[in-house]
């Protein structure tokens, strides 16, 4: 039941953001295509969708045995807690969207990060936390950092105001990307923490 309901919410939120923003584009469609796919927040909403569509269906596929590796659910979910985390405390007084974009927004920065934990709450299991399986999946943000630059030094166009490398300078992206990559280690470690205290509980219950 949570896995259909985590399915059908990812891929319904990315889903009606996709045709919000082409809809009030300010770009041509194929430049508003790839400013939508270099969200974080869209990246890592379909990464949550993708893990649910694992857990739905046996779907064969790299992206699909990705999701059901070691470490994936607690990668997934401490990703998604950063987007809700960034957007909560550092984003959401940067605009204030209304309407149907204000439920969108609230789908993907609130609602899905919160279920996402409360699902990793119930499911979390000693092989989800293994560090070396978790680590790995930190390529991911990396990746895409080096890529959302890359594309920017290029098109002038980043879709967060703390890796503007035209409006803050290369050395305020880098620290801000820095300490957003600690803080997101940070998360990994806390739950972590969660996790063991967790499967403690259960062992001393059985």
């Amino acid at each position: 039941m949570f896995e259909i309901t985590g399915f059908f919410l990812g891929w319904i939120s990315v889903g009606s953001q996709f045709i919000l923003m082409i809809q009030n584009r300010q770009a041509d469609i194929s430049e508003t295509i790839i400013r939508f796919f270099s969200f974080f927040t869209i990246l890592t909403n379909i990464l949550v969708a993708l893990f649910f569509t694992a857990k739905i269906d046996n779907l064969k596929g790299f992206f699909f045995n990705l999701f059901r590796s070691k470490g994936s659910l607690t990668a997934v979910t401490t990703f998604i807690l950063i987007v809700g985390l960034v957007y909560q405390f550092i984003l959401r007084k940067t605009w204030h969207p209304t309407g149907l974009q204000m439920i969108v927004d609230e789908l993907l920065h609130t609602l899905i990060p919160l279920f996402m934990l409360g699902y990793w709450l119930l499911n979390v299991q000693k092989e989800n936390l293994q560090m070396k399986s978790i680590f790995k999946w930190l390529l991911y943000p990396v990746v895409y950092l080096i890529l959302v630059m890359t594309r920017g030094y290029f098109s002038h166009y980043y879709p967060y105001p703390f890796i503007n490398r035209d409006q803050i300078g290369v050395e305020k992206v880098l620290v801000n990307s820095l300490f957003i990559l600690i803080f997101t280690i940070f998360v990994f470690l806390i739950l972590k923490f969660i996790g063991n205290y967790i499967i403690n509980l259960k062992t001393k219950k059985l």
